[in-house]
């Protein structure tokens, strides 16, 4: 191949060491030669790389540009995928973004290169390479130059027939295979790039990866880059641990408080039952973080009252037999409740301690967790506003307030914390809270003749009948929780009563248990990567969905009315706070459990005004929806396949249970309208002729988050598609916890328990 080249630079490439003469001229544009120094800056790098022509791209894009898929030498390059498109006769050549070397590759890829001296690399044909200022030395590289030669002809014939055009402005005619051209003359460049956005695409390349923020080890595996304030195994101290730790759990109190308020009052509790309810959610917080952050993954997660156990706890709360039923109502509820929680939880117990987690873990990836979660949010939309609506003047402002903290304040930072970030939620409800309290104190609520006790006053007269339904939704005054809770109360185990089981409630919560453990999974994946250590073992993961099931069980013992599951919400606390320090979680679940002896604690939040915890709600749902379709990040999110496919699970996920739901109870009149969709269990259209079966599909076709699971289950696992476009999740291997000190520290239990389990090596493999 002879070109030739009108730039002084081109002329001096041509003579290296040695006397040897590089053919390489027309392929390599005018650059500066690259002198390597020990203070390397990522970005300068990036754009070293981008002159250059080694950029690599793993944006997730499908398709293409003509730019983007050959290089400035107009070598075709294939990037970040694993499978040829069939058929191409140029083979794959994936180019390190940051050295302009390239990368570990499979097949026909080209081996990695290995050190065999100080300025030089040994690749797997034994040929050594010299990348200094350009430079190639030895026999080997001309015959490599000529092959490479032999690729741009064929790229040049791809392009154009009758001609193409070089990053360096020569224009190269091909002409029955012959390649003429004046040396140059000045053509277009196929989709050029403008000098003012050179900068803006060398931004790009340097923040796009397969991870966000991370970097590729030398095992293949990618890193995340650490911007924690404190890691996984830091200990600041106890002052700060304390603050840290307070931080953390008052970041996620929308999670941990608020489900009591929505199923306490569905099932006929008192303000005292729902201040019960709220302490004993507490314990249990406290009590199932420090067990699996001592024998689960060992992640700085929260285990908590999770929302995806609040859409079956509705369907049983409204059955048929329930909706009459005056005596005792809420006590016999909770009993159902807590016998179905145990069954489900059992079961993911032994879905994780047999190994079975770990099969499983192979037929969920991101396209089938982002739909799920996503599902578990949408499910309450008939709740959210229709409930806070009732007192526009509290929820609007409430819902408008926490959007202005995380969003329009999240850049203030005050003594170097970003208050509205982390304490969004804190100080939105305290704030409008104080504001409802002077809108009851000035008489806003106050009707001729209503007295302020709500129950009370429903059987005065008509006219206070009608205004009974505002008064209790936006009155701060008529919780009696705290003049009935007491000082001091220890939930205990069975506190309501012996559980109850039935077939048709434990098949319902075995299945909902399984949505539990697909959310976990992703969760564990994304926080992982959040505190800079590589993915744990399937065998970790089984061992933290065994644990979640065992505190589950404590659960459904204890009556909290919903499951324990890891809080997806815990990974956007991570995120912004800055701090993964287990010690902290430790600490701050210690603290949460003396907060569950204080039956006062209980009843202040029992006190919040219903329509102030539906405004929070509609937030804490709407973060939900945003943290499941947040896994897409890992995938191609603009492949058709997976756009189809989210799609299509999330359509059906709302409209098959709508069909279900559409089947109106026969006593519709006694149930709150946002409760209606909760009631097809016991009036849908399925009749198999066994009343239990009937409940339990109906039921489970009613719930969004299960028919989400069930359509992006099958599409992703029988829909053709490479891994990397389904964003197949990358775990660890037991070699890896073998070799890896750090990964064994991260995730391997104490060395007392490690000792006295012997299946706790097979639970890490």
């Amino acid at each position: 191949m002879e070109t030739g080249s009108s730039s002084d630079s081109m002329g001096k490439n041509k003579t290296q060491k040695g006397g040897y003469k590089s053919k390489l001229g027309s392929m390599l544009p005018r650059i500066d030669p690259f002198v390597p120094r020990t203070d390397h800056n990522p970005k300068e790098l990036r754009s070293w790389a981008k002159r250059t022509g080694f950029v690599s791209n793993f944006s997730g894009e499908t398709t293409t540009s003509v730019s983007e898929k050959y290089d400035s030498a107009g070598i075709h390059i294939e990037r970040g995928r694993e499978h040829s498109g069939g058929g191409g006769s140029s083979p794959k050549i994936e180019i390190d973004p940051i050295l302009g070397r390239t990368r570990p590759n499979r097949g026909l890829e080209i081996e990695p290169d290995s050190e065999v001296g100080n300025g030089a690399r040994r690749n797997g044909n034994g040929e050594v390479w010299g990348f200094r200022e350009g430079v190639v030395r030895g026999e080997n590289e001309r015959r490599r130059v000529r092959d490479v030669s032999v690729l741009e002809d064929k790229v040049d014939e791809r392009l154009n027939r009758n001609g193409t055009a070089h990053a360096d402005g020569n224009r190269i005619e091909t002409v029955n295979g012959n390649r003429t051209g004046a040396p140059g003359a000045p053509v277009p460049v196929v989709n050029p790039v403008e000098p003012k956005q050179e900068e803006e695409n060398v931004e790009r390349d340097a923040r796009i990866d397969m991870y966000p923020g991370g970097e590729e080890t030398a095992d293949g595996g990618w890193r995340k880059q650490s911007e924690m304030r404190f890691g996984l195994r830091d200990n600041p101290g106890y002052v700060p641990l304390i603050y840290y730790g307070l931080q953390h759990f008052l970041s996620l109190a929308g999670s941990l408080i608020f489900i009591p308020l929505i199923i306490v009052p569905a099932m006929g509790g008192t303000d005292k039952d729902t201040a019960t309810v709220i302490s004993t959610m507490l314990l249990l917080t406290g009590v199932t973080t420090l067990l699996h952050s001592y024998f689960g993954t060992r992640l700085p997660l929260v285990q908590g009252s999770s929302f995806i156990y609040l859409a079956p706890a509705l369907v049983i709360i409204n059955a048929r037999e329930y909706r009459n039923l005056t005596e005792h109502k809420f006590r016999h509820i909770m009993r159902e409740l807590q016998g179905a929680i145990i069954v489900g939880s059992i079961f993911q117990s032994i879905l994780g301690f047999s190994g079975l987690m770990s099969l499983l873990l192979r037929l969920i990836n991101p396209v089938v967790v982002a739909p799920t979660v996503a599902a578990v949010g949408l499910a309450f939309f008939s709740y959210g506003f229709p409930q806070a609506g009732s007192c526009v003047e509290i929820s609007i402002p409430q819902i408008l307030l926490v959007l202005i903290f995380t969003l329009y304040l999240r850049g203030i930072s005050v003594f170097g914390h970003r208050l509205f970030r982390i304490y969004a939620v804190p100080l939105s409800v305290i704030i409008i809270w104080i504001y409802a309290f002077f809108l009851t104190a000035g008489g806003a609520y106050d009707y001729k003749g209503c007295s302020p006790d709500v129950p009370s006053s429903n059987i005065l007269s008509d006219a206070c009948i009608k205004h009974a339904y505002t008064m209790k939704h936006c009155r701060t005054d008529v919780s009696n929780a705290w003049r009935t809770a007491a000082w001091v109360r220890i939930p205990y185990p069975l506190q309501w009563g012996i559980p109850i089981f039935h077939l048709r409630t434990a098949l319902i919560m075995i299945i909902v248990s399984l949505v539990a453990s697909v959310d976990s999974v992703g969760t564990y994946h994304s926080a992982s990567l959040l505190v800079n250590s590589k993915p744990p073992t399937p065998g970790i993961v089984s061992r933290g969905i065994a644990m979640e099931g065992f505190c589950s069980i404590l659960a459904g013992l204890w009556g909290s009315g919903t499951g324990s599951t890891t809080l997806t919400e815990n990974v956007h606390t991570i995120n912004i706070t800055r701090v993964a320090s287990r010690r902290a979680v430790e600490l701050g679940a210690v603290f949460l459990i003396l907060f569950s002896f204080l039956g006062k604690v209980g009843a202040i939040l029992a006190s919040i005004p219903q329509a102030l915890a539906a405004s929070i709600l509609c937030f804490m749902w709407a973060l939900v929806v945003a943290m499941g379709l947040s896994t897409l990040q890992y995938t191609q999110s603009a492949s058709f396949r997976n756009i189809m496919i989210v799609g299509a699970s999330l359509f059906l996920g709302l409209s098959i249970p709508a069909y279900f739901q559409q089947y109106q109870p026969e006593s519709s009149l006694i149930l709150p309208s946002y409760f209606v969709p909760y009631a097809a269990a016991s009036n849908g259209p399925a009749h198999t002729g066994s009343k239990q079966l009937d409940f339990a599909i109906n039921a489970l076709m009613s719930m969004n988050m299960v028919v989400t699971l069930l359509v992006a289950f099958v599409l992703d696992n029988t829909v053709p598609g490479g891994r990397q476009e389904r964003g197949v999740y990358r775990w660890s291997g037991a070699e890896d916890m073998a070799s890896d000190p750090s990964l064994q520290a991260d995730y391997s239990l104490p060395r007392k328990v490690s000792r006295s389990c012997c299946c706790t090596r097979r639970l890490e493999a």
